[in-house]
This record gives structure tokens, sequence and C-alpha cells, in this order.
């Protein structure tokens, strides 16, 4: 698994990478991650992050936009442990996840901006694979996030590590 350092990755692709106003917090087993950016918009209602995990995510990050509502948590263990079996490199959502004790001990990147005990309802209500919007850039659908203890960087094509 490729460990990212988001500055180093700011300082090689200036020009390509938009870095997410800082908000988030590393809840995962794993601190650094990357992938192929898949979009979930949902508010209060996660049955569609519970339908992604359940699909192959080798190479890819969920991006969840909760809207940033910090009622209710979007993802809790069991899904997390389910994204982790499927393959995802990790999830970051733009709201509340749970479960924080057992999501640290996963193979899963996960950043949020916090934690809330109470899940949400199911109504099966979300849009996947839309442009979102928050911290001031557009993550799209087939492009890239890369995410650290330093913050998350979005870039329009896959980025390497820079060499030593």
């Amino acid at each position: 698994m490729t460990k990212y350092v988001t500055p180093d990755l700011c300082d090689a692709y200036p020009e390509l990478v938009q870095v997410v106003e800082p908000m988030f917090s590393n809840y995962g087993g794993i601190d650094s991650f990357g992938g192929e950016i898949v979009t979930v918009k949902c508010h209060e209602d996660n049955s569609k992050v519970k339908e992604l995990v359940d699909t192959n995510g080798t190479g890819k990050v969920m991006v969840v936009d909760g809207g940033g509502s910090m009622r209710h948590a979007l993802l809790g263990d069991m899904l997390a442990e389910k994204a982790e079996k499927n393959g995802w490199e990790g999830i970051i959502v733009y709201g509340c996840i749970r479960d924080v004790d057992v999501i640290m001990e996963t193979e899963l990147g996960v950043q949020a901006l916090g934690t809330n005990p109470l899940k949400t309802d199911k109504r099966g209500i979300g849009d996947i694979n839309v442009d979102v919007k928050f911290g001031g850039v557009v993550f799209k659908p087939g492009h890239y996030v890369y995410a650290d203890n330093n913050g998350i960087i979005v870039s329009p094509q896959a980025l390497e590590m820079p060499e030593e």
C-alpha cells in the first residue's frame, strides 16, 4: 500500500492539486490513503453509502457529501468493515461517523468532520457519482483524492509519490 504524503504531492504537482479547507480528522486504521473518487451525496441517510461499500472499491476512495450535518453518523463499524473487506482505500465523510474505536482498527482510511453516536434513517435517498462540493473544492467522480494527517487534496489525474 502506497504511503501518500500530501505536502510532498503539493510540492511535486502544484499545477494539479487543490487543497480541501482544513476541517477533517483521521479516524481510520490507515492514516494515509488515496485513489479514484466515487461520490455519494446524501443528507442524514446513509442508504447509498451502504450500497457502495458492498461493491469492489479497489483503488477507490468514497467521498460522502453529507452536507456537513452533525446530527447523524453516515458511517459506522459495520459499513467500514464491509468497505475494508471489499478493498476500498478510504472514505471521506463531510459529516459524522460513529463506532470510532472499531473503525480505528480497520485497514481503511477514514476522515470525517466529527463523531455522533446516532445512526441515520434509511430511506433510500441520495445520489451516487455526481459532482459534490465542500471545503472549497469540487470532487468529481473519476478524479483522484489523497489524504493524510496533513490534509486532503484532489487532482484531475492520478499522482505518483515523488522519489526521495
